[in-house]
């Protein structure tokens, strides 16, 4: 499912002042339903922003997380992903391939805890892992 909005929108939405560099890496996470890592945002940004630095690009997303414009993804030990979809789903990673696939589910279908004992649940993550249609076929 698509999220329809821009990105000055989606920033504005979330109290994040826009900036060239912010506007470009939530652009890039709008129109990219890949879970891109921050290295490949830089890249794909770079050869139109030659000014943009990896700092830069580290350090916009972990704004746009703090603020929940988007959301981080460590379904692995080796890199993080970030997604847009901010909407309650979940992420299955092929072993083989290693593409990340968004999974909807419902809210009735989740087991939705608020507060067990004196802990506060705030986040929570429902990954998967196995193996995708292409890479099953092999």
């Amino acid at each position: 499912m698509r999220i329809q909005t821009n990105a000055t929108d989606r920033l504005r939405e979330f109290n994040i002042k826009p900036s060239l560099q912010r506007i470009a890496v939530m652009n890039y996470l709008l129109e990219n339903y890949t879970h891109p890592t921050a290295d490949t945002i830089f890249n794909s940004l770079y050869q139109y922003i030659p000014t943009l630095s990896k700092t830069t690009v580290y350090n916009t997303l972990k704004l746009l997380v703090k603020h929940g414009a988007i959301i981080e993804i460590t379904i692995d030990d080796k890199n993080v992903r970030y997604d847009a979809d901010i909407r309650q789903h979940a992420h299955f990673k092929c072993k083989s391939c290693s593409c990340l696939y968004d999974i909807p589910i419902k809210k009735s279908k989740l087991m939705m805890i608020k507060k067990t004992g004196n802990l506060e649940i705030t986040e929570s993550h429902l990954y998967y892992k196995g193996y995708c249609e292409k890479c099953n076929k092999n």
